[in-house]
């Protein structure tokens, strides 16, 4: 069998059409990718300072947001593991129990009752009023402290809580109870 040159040159352009097809469609991204690359520099440091927060394992599958002025919350990538986490100050990552217990606490609102949350806290040092949720800077009363990388029980049952320190000033290397008594208390749990 032979083939005609002229038939040659027709299976070449239509290989070099299919080719150039099939890299057209290599080329075109799913949605998360095209997104990604479209992330500004500024962004992909909020997105490495919220994976701080978390064992990679959670962090890398991880919805990663930040907080905007007005309160309001930007997704810079969706995730699928469950977990929601934000960069610093306060880099954290959370479930959606302990997602929804922070929205009520920046809503200024009561948490749900029985919705038991997780939450990582694994970036670094953080500062705050031990007795007052909304302390921001330290006051001769609000019991300033000072903690290390830490998890977090949110969201958990009064009788719950009763089992761990409730001091104003405690031992921040053992577990004990932030915000006692308050709608918001939670369980501050060491990791180092």
């Amino acid at each position: 069998m032979s083939i005609s040159s002229s038939a040659v040159g027709s299976m070449i352009l239509v290989a070099v059409a299919f080719g150039q097809t099939a890299i057209a469609d290599e080329m075109t991204m799913p949605k998360a990718d095209a997104r990604a690359t479209a992330l500004s520099s500024a962004d992909k440091k909020l997105i490495e300072s919220a994976m701080q927060a978390a064992p990679r394992k959670v962090s890398r599958a991880a919805t990663i947001v930040v907080m905007n002025n007005d309160g309001t919350m930007r997704t810079l990538r969706e995730g699928a593991n469950g977990f929601t986490c934000m960069p610093a100050p306060n880099a954290m990552c959370l479930d959606k129990a302990a997602m929804q217990w922070l929205t009520a606490y920046l809503g200024h609102k009561a948490p749900a009752a029985g919705a038991v949350g997780f939450m990582y806290m694994l970036a670094g040092e953080i500062q705050a009023s031990n007795t007052d949720p909304y302390a921001e800077e330290p006051a001769p009363n609000n019991h300033w402290i000072k903690t290390g990388p830490h998890v977090m029980i949110v969201g958990a049952d009064p009788s719950f809580y009763d089992m761990y320190p409730k001091s104003a000033d405690p031992d921040t290397s053992v577990p004990y109870v932030m915000w006692a008594g308050t709608p918001y208390q939670h369980l501050m749990i060491p990791v180092k």
